[in-house]
């Protein structure tokens, strides 16, 4: 399981750079799709079974679709990036927000569990999530709000004939 968690891993970290590096919008959005889909097999590794379901279904079900339709009906799909004059800003921020996060990470306290969870936690979540007292109806609005950002696009987007 380490093994495969390694492998994920870095495939995670070298698609997440690739969509920084590609200068096509529609491979970038590939490997974005790719790097989603690791991180979902981290999650199965780290027997995290529901956030692996809702990687897939929320950041590649919705997100990535929407990206790659997005940039399907966007015109100039071949032109790429614009060349911007805050790549050296962003890198420096980029840089400070990663030193900070290392120096947290190194210096917090991090209990771990030498043995894996006995029964799976997505029933569990999910009667959490999903009873009455719980969160559907941000779910549903969430929902609401991917279809109309949808629309939207289409709407701006669409060729007046």
């Amino acid at each position: 399981m380490q093994i495969a968690f390694w492998i994920l891993a870095v495939l995670a970290v070298v698609s997440a750079a690739g969509v920084i590096w590609q200068k096509n919008l529609f491979r970038a959005a590939l490997l974005l799709v790719l790097c989603f889909l690791a991180v979902a097999g981290i999650f199965v590794t780290l027997s995290a079974d529901f956030l692996a379901a809702v990687q897939l279904i929320i950041n590649v079900g919705a997100v990535a679709i929407l990206i790659i339709m997005s940039i399907m009906l966007t015109r100039e799909v071949t032109s790429g990036n614009p060349s911007g004059k805050l790549g050296l800003p962003a890198l420096a921020a980029t840089g400070v927000l990663a030193f900070s996060i290392i120096i947290t990470s190194v210096s917090s306290y991090w209990p771990l569990s030498s043995s894996s969870p006995l029964e799976p936690t997505t029933a569990a979540l999910a009667n959490l999530l999903f009873e009455n007292d719980g969160f559907i109806f941000l779910i549903q609005l969430g929902a609401i709000l991917l279809l109309t950002t949808i629309i939207g696009a289409i709407v701006l987007l669409r060729k007046e004939d």
